[in-house]
């Protein structure tokens, strides 16, 4: 049955969605979003559902009563509609609006509630707008122009007497008008107030100060940007309870080159530090042009006496044909497995399969050395599922000591197109330098970056940004494109590569650098 999702998105931060948000997302035939709402949540979104961008900001907005009028007719249609809404839906905003037109036109609508700028952008902050002492009263207000056509109307003189919190949503160039006219209806000039653009995002910015000192600010600065104000004595409890800004990447711009789909791991942690993960993806994992020699090796499975996986993409991308097969992972019950590195051997525990093999280094060479301590290699059986591009390094050593070794494409790395739309021009942010780090997890995203911007731009950008690589094998590949390794961890995994990131970082705080 058709039915409109009014879906609260929160204040930016794409973590601050609600479960039961996620859930009529995913659910969604169609996706009508406010500019505003974080572009990730968009993934969550089926992939063949439409999106339909209609904020005031975007390419071709819509007036609210076309908006309702889109909404009832995707839903006549017999379609699932999501509606995405900045903050919460019934918050300073026109979900009201939207849901009385649904009911009036007959459409089935639920309303998900969202988290309000007004709370989450002061938590993030790192102010209570409630608190004992802080006062008696929470008021909210909208405090700029709705849609540039009316003017906010305010009892200032009446608000002003309130003892307690007041949190108000600023617009561009409205801001020097309310602090003026708070303190000539009676508010202190020196109350306490904090002024958040940009709040819940890594790009969060706040200004902490007296009513006066941020109207002497307001008034000298060009600023243009809607924030959150929030005026009153918890203001000063930010110097105390402020987190999200105080983690130790807050503010770098961080490259994230993994394939998108792989990419979740390392952009979470990233951001969890509190850096700005910037995807940009240099390569994608695609299915072999031929599936028959990785079919035939699943088909012999049982016949190997090894098989070594050289990356999780392997591991997926066997299995996927194994179990497309009248097998199951029970065909590999005696045949020993082995990693180059730890993505494979967790990808493979998963699968609920043992390790057999897994070096102290994770190269290649060292499976070798691994396999030689266990009773030697020749006459072994050895299957190496690997991308079309591996490293042969451990197929012919291998080999050389008499092992019988099959090789065959489970995947192909190819280049990542750029979506126009949606990629950032990471060539003029590397010339800007608006990018801190650039991240690789490997020797192909290395090779399409440079292949990208080309081999001399792309050594002399890099010159003077940091290279964080996860491996000898990648930062290897980087040297060889001129391009030097500032930071690379003692375990060649994600978690380790964020960490070793911190810890740049840390020490260079620690050097006055």
């Amino acid at each position: 049955m058709a039915v409109v999702y009014l879906i609260g998105a929160g204040p930016g931060d794409p973590g601050l969605i609600t479960v039961r948000g996620m859930q009529c997302l995913g659910e969604a035939d169609v996706v009508l979003y406010d500019h505003l709402v974080h572009p990730r949540l968009l993934r969550y979104a089926r992939p063949d559902a439409e999106k339909i961008d209609v904020g005031v900001a975007a390419p071709q907005p819509l007036e609210q009563e076309a908006i309702c009028y889109l909404l009832a007719e995707k839903a006549r249609e017999g379609k699932t509609v999501a509606r995405l809404k900045w903050g919460d839906p019934f918050v300073f905003d026109r979900g009201g609006s939207e849901a009385l037109f649904l009911h009036e036109q007959g459409v089935r609508f639920e309303v998900v509630p969202g988290i309000p700028a007004g709370i989450g952008t002061p938590s993030y902050a790192g102010i209570p707008i409630t608190y004992p002492g802080g006062g008696d009263t929470l008021t909210f207000v909208r405090g700029h122009e709705d849609d540039g056509k009316t003017r906010a109307s305010v009892d200032w003189a009446s608000l002003a007497k309130l003892d307690g919190t007041i949190v108000c949503y600023t617009g561009a160039g409205e801001l020097g008008n309310i602090l003026r006219a708070l303190v000539e209806h009676g508010r202190s000039p020196q109350d306490a107030a904090a002024l958040v653009y940009e709040g819940t995002l890594p790009t969060q910015e706040t200004i902490v100060g007296t009513l006066d000192e941020l109207a002497r600010a307001a008034g000298a600065s060009s600023d243009r940007r809607p924030a959150i104000l929030v005026v009153g004595r918890v203001a000063a409890l930010r110097e105390h309870l402020r987190w999200f800004d105080a983690r130790p990447l807050f503010g770098k711009r961080i490259l994230v080159t993994r394939p998108r789909e792989q990419a979740a791991e390392l952009v979470e942690r990233l951001e969890t530090m509190g850096a700005q993960a910037i995807e940009a993806p240099m390569i994608r994992i695609a299915p072999p042009d031929d599936y028959g020699p990785l079919d035939e090796a699943c088909a012999r499975a049982a016949a190997y006496d090894w098989i070594i996986f050289s990356s999780a993409n392997a591991v997926d991308a066997f299995v996927e044909r194994l179990l497309a097969t009248p097998q199951d992972v029970r065909a590999l019950a005696g045949v020993k497995l082995g990693v180059v590195g730890p993505a494979a051997a967790e990808r493979l525990t998963r699968l609920g399969l043992k390790v057999e093999l897994t070096p102290s280094e994770y190269r290649a060479e060292a499976v070798l050395h691994a396999i030689a301590e266990r009773g030697g290699v020749r006459g072994l059986k050895v299957l190496l599922p690997r991308a079309d591009i591996g490293r042969e390094v451990l197929a012919e050593e291998l080999r050389k000591q008499g092992a019988e070794v099959t090789e065959v494409i489970a995947y192909r790395t190819v280049v990542a197109e750029p979506d126009r739309d949606g990629e950032p021009d990471i060539y003029r942010m590397l010339l800007e330098r608006r990018i801190e780090v650039v991240t690789f997890t490997s020797a192909s995203a290395v090779r399409n970056f440079v292949r990208l911007l080309g081999a001399e731009p792309a050594a002399d950008l890099l010159r003077t940004t940091i290279v964080a690589s996860i491996g000898p094998v990648t930062a290897e590949a980087a040297a060889q494109c001129d391009i030097h390794t500032t930071v690379m961890p003692a375990i060649y995994t994600v978690p380790a590569l964020v960490d070793a990131i911190v810890s740049y970082f840390e020490q260079q705080q620690e050097a006055g650098v």
